[in-house]
């Protein structure tokens, strides 16, 4: 019971917390970022792309 009341500990826990959420939000910005870095047409390209592939593996798959 004494551990819990140890402040050291309980200052790592949130500077642990801390460093974890700003991690995180420096993968999320880093994400963001790349995906705006798309133009709209390149999205629209690779849209189709990605559906005309599934259609093909949908219709290779066949029904039947």
């Amino acid at each position: 019971m004494r551990l819990l009341k140890s402040p050291g500990l309980w200052k790592a826990l949130g500077v642990a917390g801390f460093l974890g959420v700003a991690a995180t939000g420096a993968v999320v910005v880093r994400a963001e970022r790349r995906r705006r870095s798309y133009t709209p047409d390149e999205i629209r390209s690779r849209l189709h792309e990605r559906l005309g592939e599934e259609l093909d593996e949908t219709s290779a798959g066949g029904r039947g």
